[in-house]
């Protein structure tokens, strides 16, 4: 009788020892749930990052932090991968009236929204791939997150990139990989809505990232709609035209976008034009000289940010383009210029305004009812949800009031 109720003791502790086991054990998984998750990055590698991220290092142009100001996490910035995001930039330029025209407090998205970006500590250096990795470690990061294709990573098979990424594994340090839209051969804009997606998986913010996607998206299939049926003999012929005085310095005119860039695709493939420069070997790094421009004699132009910002008047009055007053764009008051984005490697949220820059300047007729300075500032409305006092501070910053005087 004893050895039965000893025997019937013990099973009793056993089957409890094993229920607390079983009980630590879901607790223990439930911890582990508690304390990571899982987010899926471009490379299609599922990322271990903290379920409460609070500190977050950026490595990119921009796009990261614009979107971190959308889902109101912008708080959680500690560091900066790019000098210039935090620079106010001023422009000055010439003219054969015997007057200069300048530009003032030209500001990136993010730091004219909140100014305490400014402050943050920067440990890259955009067009270097290089990054302190101590005072990286230093800020004790709870994920990294990497955009490749942005001016400081922008080669994707560059040393520096690769010892960037091995360095951030061995560190321990988690890190979210995006793919920009320049780290692939074909680029599109298709690319931007799948970094939004992971940005809102990452944060927790879903619904903002599908809703921000989409109002992108919409601008794009509204291009497209009123410039589907424009035939070959009716397309504009564009020009993507970087001035800069680097190319001058080397006696050019300035940088083109040839084929085989995102800007061909903004104008080839949405905005249903010609790239004046047909060259699949042109680059943003390749100077043309005043000879090959009159050569190509666009119908359009369009001024992108080139080592500065370019308004239309510094090319119909700086002494030193002149040489390029023959041009058809030039002659028929056909050129226009894109918001100031400064290191603007692979686009960042303001795209569509390029794009509508583009459409509009190509088919003025066919974008008659769209008034760009006002629709400009429901852009902003829309992606940032600012008031309209501050979309048109917002306007100011990135040199397109000209926009509102057009």
């Amino acid at each position: 009788m004893k050895k039965t109720k000893q025997g019937e003791m013990m099973k009793s502790l056993r089957d409890f020892l094993l229920a607390l086991a079983c009980l630590c054990l879901l607790l223990g998984s439930g911890w582990a749930a508690e304390g990571n998750r899982t987010v899926v990055d471009s490379r299609g590698v599922e990322v271990q990052v903290p379920a409460e991220i609070n500190r977050v290092v950026t490595i990119d142009d921009g796009l990261v932090e614009e979107m971190m100001i959308v889902f109101g996490v912008q708080d959680k910035l500690v560091g900066l991968g790019s000098e210039v995001i935090p620079k106010v930039w001023e422009f000055s330029y010439p003219s054969i009236k015997g007057e200069n025209f300048t530009l003032h407090d030209g500001t990136h998205i993010v730091t004219y929204l909140d100014p305490r970006i400014k402050d943050l500590p920067v440990v890259g250096r955009a067009g270097t791939g290089v990054v302190n990795y101590e005072a990286l470690v230093g800020l004790d990061p709870d994920v990294v997150i990497l955009r490749l294709g942005d001016c400081t990573f922008a080669n994707k098979d560059d040393e520096n990139t690769k010892k960037f990424m091995e360095s951030m594994e061995s560190l321990g340090i988690p890190m979210i990989v995006l793919y920009a839209p320049t780290y692939f051969d074909d680029p599109s804009v298709e690319g931007i809505t799948k970094e939004i997606l992971i940005l809102g998986d990452l944060f927790q913010q879903e619904d903002k990232a599908r809703k921000t996607a989409e109002y992108l998206e919409s601008t794009v299939e509204l291009v497209q709609e009123r410039t589907e049926n424009i035939s070959d003999s009716e397309k504009a012929r564009v020009l993507m035209f970087g001035l800069s005085s680097r190319a001058r310095d080397k006696s050019g005119a300035g940088f083109v976008h040839g084929l085989n860039t995102l800007e061909s695709y903004f104008i080839e493939d949405i905005a249903n034009a010609k790239n004046a420069c047909q060259d699949k070997t042109a680059t943003f790094s390749q100077t043309f000289s005043p000879e090959q421009i009159l050569a190509l004699d666009p119908d359009v132009i369009v001024l992108s940010t080139a080592h500065g910002y370019h308004p239309p008047e510094e090319l119909y009055e700086a002494p030193y383009y002149q040489s390029l007053q023959d041009t058809r764009a030039i002659k028929e008051k056909r050129v226009a210029a894109l918001p100031w984005t400064p290191v603007n490697c692979a686009k960042r949220l303001e795209y569509p305004i390029e794009l509508m820059v583009i459409a509009k300047t190509a088919y003025p007729d066919r974008f008659q009812d769209i008034d760009l300075g006002q629709w400009i500032l429901n852009f902003y409305q829309q992606v940032y949800g600012v008031d309209p006092d501050t979309a048109a501070a917002l306007r100011s910053v990135q040199f397109m009031d000209w926009t509102a005087r057009s």
